[in-house]
């Protein structure tokens, strides 16, 4: 996982994204590798965890930032939140049907050490089907066949081009890498 950090340092913040998103121990991190799409009869649904912590933690951040990175409010004076629980559950069925690279079929386990250093692999079967709806108006169409790459491509333009990401990732680039005397 360093090593995907380390090959994309001077690259584009969405290849990151994308390697982040692909990456086994963060499917295994934040629960989506193996991560079903929805079944009604047994009342499950999509893991929500990678959802959240992809918009809370790398890309948009909980509220609304204005470009200098001050916080932006509402009438009231409260903060402006970046997107709510039907968001998470919206992007939750985008990451559905991944598993392991080196394996033929969904929802086994690691085949071996060397899983971990390959990039999970979509298995249609086991992706969610149908429209998607995601931040600022986005629908992800319904693919016929099912393509849940393509879907995963669409959710991480839709929250890379967010108006969010620029002031939040710069603030937390700022801080961490930029010191004074």
């Amino acid at each position: 996982y360093y090593d995907v950090l380390l090959n994309r340092a001077f690259g584009n913040y969405r290849d990151i994204l994308q390697d982040v998103t692909y990456h086994a121990s963060m499917g295994i991190y934040l629960t989506y590798l193996n991560n079903p799409k929805s079944n009604p009869a047994t009342n499950t649904f999509p893991d929500e965890n990678y959802a959240r912590e992809l918009m809370q933690l790398f890309t948009i951040g909980t509220s609304m930032l204005n470009m200098d990175g001050t916080m932006m409010y509402d009438t009231a004076m409260v903060p402006i939140p970046t997107y709510n629980n039907n968001d998470i559950a919206e992007f939750s069925k985008i990451f559905t049907g991944l598993s392991w690279q080196d394996r033929t079929t969904f929802n086994r386990s690691a085949a071996n050490d060397t899983s971990y250093t390959l990039p999970m692999k979509m298995f249609n079967t086991s992706h969610q089907a149908g429209q998607k709806f995601l931040l600022n108006g986005f629908v992800v169409p319904d693919r016929n066949p099912v393509d849940g790459n393509a879907d995963i491509t669409d959710a991480l333009n839709n929250l890379f081009n967010h108006q969010n990401v620029p002031p939040y990732v710069s603030k937390f680039l700022i801080q961490r890498l930029v010191t004074s005397n």
